[in-house]
């Protein structure tokens, strides 16, 4: 497949960027000033604001798929919810001018549930320092929750997402949390990345949220 993928600088990004390029599929990674890291491969890079809806759809243009993995630069001055919301309305506008429907997004962890009503970000624990993105996730959520035109998929890490080995192991969820027998709630992002390459290629969640872990 050809994939259009926005984020491709970034930790998550240029992993699912490298996991999918492995795969035998063709990346173009986009980032605000067109420098990446991968440079090998099916690999082609391109510069573009994600939050600019025709320059989602220009991008677009001769891709099977399009997949974001956008962030905020942690200690920047970015606004969470100018990248985040801005990218989630553009992204659905943007397509909206183009025949793609398929759509794979990274998203946050704060909208799972812990128990019934009660999500991570209402945790009297949750850090501070990630409410900002947490909030901004869990409206982007809720955006792609009313299209009904777009075949979108909102991937959700756990609690705790961290460099570490690539074991080909990780479970497959909804909107609950996933932890494991310890109750802990985390996944290696190599892991991740094969999880979010497993639905890019699958496409077994159709506007739904999954999440994944150990």
């Amino acid at each position: 497949m050809r994939v259009l993928l926005f984020g491709a600088s970034g930790n998550i990004g240029s992993t699912i960027t490298h996991e999918l390029i492995t795969r035998g599929h063709h990346v173009t990674g986009v980032t605000r000033t067109g420098n990446t890291t991968t440079t090998t491969g099916n690999y082609t890079a391109r510069a573009g604001d994600v939050r600019d809806a025709r320059t989602v759809a220009a991008l677009a243009e001769g891709h099977d798929l399009v997949v974001s993995a956008i962030g905020p630069r942690h200690g920047g001055n970015d606004d969470d919810r100018d990248i985040i919301v801005g990218a989630t309305a553009a992204l659905i506008s943007g397509l909206r001018l183009t025949d793609i429907t398929r759509l794979v997004v990274l998203g946050g962890a704060g909208s799972l549930l812990t128990a019934p009503g009660v999500r991570v970000i209402d945790s009297p624990h949750f850090p501070e320092m990630w409410k900002a993105n947490a909030s901004a996730q869990n409206e982007a959520l809720e955006m792609y929750r009313q299209v009904s035109d777009l075949d979108w998929t909102f991937v959700s890490p756990p609690k705790l997402i961290e460099p570490g080995e690539r074991t080909g192991a990780y479970r497959k969820g909804g909107d609950e949390l996933l932890t494991d027998a310890n109750g802990d709630s985390k996944i290696s992002i190599p892991d991740f990345a094969i999880g979010f390459a497993d639905e890019v290629e699958r496409g077994s969640a159709i506007r739904a949220r999954i999440s994944l872990a150990y």
